[in-house]
């Protein structure tokens, strides 16, 4: 039990191959969405190369507490996957652990939700040691009332021996495990969370303005990090190719340095959990000085991307934060897309990150909302004190530069946190 964090992403002898999905249209949902999700549901799964054999749609008026489906549905969903030969179930919704371990003892079939395909995609991602925490921490927590179930991650993963005392089951000594493993995990993350907190008080010390670059999963985020600073920023064409935050610096005209922070996609129905547990890792969407939104403009469910997108940054506190809306792969888009892209955002930049179309601008607007985080300030820097000229020129964006016979004439926007340096040559804040 002891080394289960490091052991989740072992290969299972035993893992499901042919998965039948059943989607399900509710009451308080808009026609239609159900098998837009039903669609969505099929690329996470197929992401953990698990072969979906068939789909279904099932429309549900009132929830049942067993299996959350009538029970004459149930059987007939059963019947139909044991008839294709499938060994996983997966429902697009969220099961309680009674509903989940009901549909196993029916079926003898292996049954999951949205949110567990979900959890194992981002354990298959993880790469750094926080994103590794976080999503140890948010699995345990899944998992800790479902650990009767006879499909469970910690049934293969059970430690042995003398563990617990007299007359202790060992259901009861896999849930105390569980527990202090939660614990350790989070005393983990607050040690890897403080020195995440030290690396950006480093780089709050350095006048540079941050931006944080967010959208739905795969719309291009760090294809346009790569395109617009000309690094290598890991760009996939899969799901949640992007846990961990990647933060590159971009030279702007005029010699304005701002960094650029690539974070996770969102996703619609993204677990209450990982947004909880990941709020750390999207922290830099609450630090930065303005949101760079990225959405992909040849999704028929665009609009969809962007309600969702808002929607998380909402539940993490960054709603009202500046934000840049750029519509990516305008190479790729039809007229129509665009036309309605225009509709949804009319003051969106639209851009590729593959041909370079449009990035000139968003920089431009980058430069804009770099003079709108700071207050207008006049200076007058003595022609002896060329190295203050050039900083500033470093840690700022200059609107206006003169050259004077009493010295060097500069407006420009400055953090605040670097006034002190230049608090001498002051003429006037607006």
């Amino acid at each position: 039990m002891a080394d289960f964090l490091d052991n989740t992403q072992d290969a299972d002898p035993n893992r499901c191959e042919r998965a039948l999905l059943i989607g399900v249209q509710t009451q308080t949902m808009e026609p239609g969405e159900a098998q837009e999700l039903l669609i969505e549901l099929t690329e996470l799964v197929e992401n953990l190369h698990i072969g979906v054999v068939a789909t279904e749609l099932v429309n549900l008026r009132e929830p049942n507490p067993k299996t959350l489906l009538g029970k004459g549905k149930t059987d007939q969903i059963i019947a139909h996957a044991k008839h294709i030969e499938a060994d996983l179930i997966v429902l697009d919704e969220s099961l309680s652990p009674g509903q989940q371990r009901n549909w196993e003892k029916l079926s003898g079939i292996a049954v999951i939700d949205r949110e567990e395909v979900i959890l194992d995609i981002f354990a298959d991602r993880a790469q750094t040691r926080e994103a590794v925490l976080q999503i140890a921490l948010a699995r345990m927590e899944y998992s800790l009332p479902r650990l009767a179930r006879a499909w469970t991650h910690l049934s293969r993963q059970r430690g042995s021996g003398n563990l617990g005392g007299e007359g202790e089951t060992q259901l009861e000594i896999d849930r105390r495990l569980v527990r202090d493993r939660i614990t350790r995990l989070k005393s983990e993350l607050v040690v890897v969370q403080k020195q995440r907190g030290v690396q950006r008080q480093k780089r709050l010390r350095v006048p540079v303005p941050t931006a944080s670059i967010v959208g739905y999963t795969n719309a291009g985020k760090s294809s346009l990090v790569n395109s617009l600073t000309g690094s290598d920023v890991g760009a996939e064409d899969k799901l949640f190719a992007t846990l961990d935050p990647t933060t590159r610096q971009l030279l702007l005209r005029g010699n304005q340095k701002l960094l650029v922070t690539d974070t996770v996609g969102f996703i619609r129905r993204l677990p209450h959990r990982l947004v909880e547990s990941f709020k750390a890792t999207l922290e830099e969407t609450i630090v930065a000085d303005f949101l760079i939104h990225v959405i992909d403009v040849t999704n028929p469910n665009f609009d969809k991307h962007h309600a969702t997108t808002l929607s998380v940054l909402s539940e993490l506190g960054a709603a009202d934060k500046s934000m840049i809306t750029v519509f990516n792969k305008i190479d790729v888009a039809t007229p129509d897309q665009i036309q309605r892209a225009r509709l949804l955002v009319p003051e969106a930049i639209f851009a590729s990150a593959h041909s370079g179309d449009g990035l000139k601008a968003l920089e431009e607007l980058c430069l804009d909302r770099i003079a709108d985080a700071f207050g207008s300030t006049e200076l007058l820097i003595p022609h002896d004190r060329y190295d203050v000229v050039s900083k500033l020129h470093g840690m700022g964006h200059i609107e206006e530069q003169e050259h004077r016979e009493d010295g060097v004439f500069i407006r420009g926007r400055f953090p605040v946190t670097q006034t002190g340096f230049f608090e001498a040559f002051v003429l006037a804040a607006k």
